[in-house]
């Protein structure tokens, strides 16, 4: 046992914990209404929505498994640098109307808009169990992050007593989720953040000191995970599956009910466009992460006997932890596990309440309870909030896995089905719901297929055109599939007069900002305000 870093652990645990409890009176609401336990009233501001968001989408995944991967695969590891910049222009310009229609008619999830948008039960169905499906690997994502830096910390014993520290994280976790709903992770995604920034900046600056400098470290690295390996022989190798890989994440990132939970909890379209400027400053700090896993490659921590037991259960997960151990003092890696830790615990409260808003409005209340609404309703929403992350628990703790990139890139398998129905439906509503649905379950199948042919370890297929080969990202490709099925269902239905759903919305929803209509969900306007 490190006991100096499990002390500075603990000591920065305990406070985000009472911060989670002290959320509920943060900005207080009625937290037996759903918009304001799932969506905090829709009252943040640009400050506020920016640490929410910078903590619901950089989080434990961004500071283990992207080093891993640069650790493990190389310069294939950068794609997640690209695609989270090429994000952004794409949410600027399409989810703004999302938080104007959703406004103005008291949508709390994005099945809420398919089913207003298009009058279809089943369509909206289909959007909400996607997304709950998306969100469990992503939710375990998060506590294999906390799992591998509790191992660092010494705790080496095996069975319930050695899960016991991730049980006891994951109580904690649930039980400030439930009684502060998103207040409580927007209030500790400011300490998370500064954590974060706090560890990244040393490390880029220390471990190049004591590793010789850049040059040196980069000197390490062998020239094929430097570069990746040019097209050969008719087959476009890494390049197109680089180039497929971030495009496809791009497209991905913000279908995931956290991330639209986090834009509709905004006070104004205002606030997420100033955050579509101000977030690709994260991506700076993302590249410099990425480049830590070369760090560690060239610290030679795979090779130090001490982390052999470490690197033998999980993997290149543990590089960087393995690398913070072998150049920091203790009280230090106290401060950077913690920031990991925590990384980890924001979003998996704002996944756990995404996911139960979904399952709450979409799938209980609108097949088995259509009178549910209130306090039952946010009643039934904490308690499936608790389900899921006990669910994410035993996915970890009973089937543990090897990479844990690939648990989010086979759920952004699945999330980009939702693609047409989402983003397609925010500016046409030409689709027909029965082609949505059709092309949805098409892609579905397709892509599960194609990672199944890679026995779920990588979401990169190789696509035969001919004579060439075009290793891909199977979401982009199965979503293309997808949009070709709605389009030609579209032309069929309508050739031959399948009757449409009722379109709740009018073309004026979708542009409204916060002081020109009262929320639908009972808020009433406000001036547009930082914080």
């Amino acid at each position: 046992m490190n006991w100096t870093a499990t002390t500075v652990f603990v000591l920065l645990f305990l406070l985000v914990t009472v911060m989670g409890f002290v959320a509920a009176r943060w900005r207080p609401g009625d937290l037996n209404r759903l918009d304001e336990w799932g969506l905090a009233g829709r009252r943040f501001g640009t400050v506020v929505t920016w640490f929410l968001l910078g903590g619901d989408l950089y989080t434990a995944y961004t500071l283990i498994a992207v080093p891993a991967l640069v650790f493990g695969a190389g310069a294939l590891g950068f794609f997640a640098v690209p695609y989270t910049l090429l994000v952004y222009p794409f949410v600027f310009l399409v989810f703004p109307r999302l938080w104007s229609v959703s406004h103005r008619h008291g949508y709390i999830t994005a099945s809420d808009f398919v089913a207003g948008r298009f009058g279809s039960r089943t369509l909206s169905l289909a959007v909400a169990l996607t997304g709950m499906f998306a969100t469990l690997p992503y939710i375990a994502l998060q506590l294999v992050g906390i799992e591998v830096v509790i191992a660092g910390l010494g705790f080496h014993a095996h069975g319930f007593v050695g899960d016991l520290p991730l049980v006891i994280a994951f109580a904690i976790l649930a039980a400030y989720t439930y009684s502060s709903g998103l207040r409580a992770p927007a209030l500790i995604a400011l300490v998370k953040d500064m954590l974060i920034y706090l560890t990244v900046i040393v490390a880029i600056i220390v471990i190049p000191i004591h590793l010789g400098g850049y040059g040196a470290i980069f000197r390490a690295i062998p020239r094929d995970k430097l570069l990746l390996a040019p097209p050969s022989g008719g087959n476009l190798g890494a390049y197109s599956a680089y180039t497929t890989l971030a495009l496809g994440s791009a497209l991905a990132l913000f279908l995931y009910p956290h991330a639209v939970t986090g834009l509709l909890s905004a006070r104004s379209r205002k606030v997420i466009k100033r955050n579509m400027a101000l977030l690709p400053t994260y991506s700076v700090a993302l590249a410099l992460i990425a480049v830590l896993g070369y760090m560690a490659f060239a610290a030679h921590v795979a090779t130090n006997p001490s982390y052999a037991p470490y690197f033998q259960r999980y993997g290149p997960n543990f590089a960087v932890p393995a690398l913070i151990l072998d150049q920091f003092p203790s009280w230090f890696v106290g401060v950077a596990f913690a920031a990991i830790a925590i990384g980890a615990l924001v979003p998996a409260a704002i996944m756990s309440i995404a996911a139960s808003n979904l399952f709450t409005r979409n799938v209980y209340r609108d097949w088995f309870h259509k009178s549910l609404g209130g306090a039952a309703e946010a009643r039934v929403a904490k308690n499936v909030s608790l389900i899921l992350k006990l669910g994410a628990l035993a996915f970890i703790i009973f089937l543990p896995t090897k990479y844990a990139i690939q648990l989010q890139l086979l759920g952004g398998i699945w999330i980009i089905q939702t693609l047409p129905a989402l983003v397609g439906g925010l500016f046409t509503r030409w689709f027909h719901a029965k082609a949505l649905t059709a092309g949805w379950l098409v892609g579905m199948v397709v892509g599960t297929a194609m990672a199944a042919t890679q026995q779920f370890q990588s979401s990169i297929y190789a696509l035969h055109v001919g004579d060439l080969t075009v290793p891909g990202y199977a979401a982009l490709y199965s979503v293309v599939l997808n949009f070709l099925v709605v389009g030609a269902g579209t032309l069929l239905l309508d050739l031959v007069g399948a009757r449409r759903g009722t379109d709740e919305t009018t073309p004026e929803d979708y542009l409204l900002e916060r002081d020109e209509v009262p929320a639908a969900g009972g808020v009433d306007a406000e001036p547009d305000v930082i914080m």
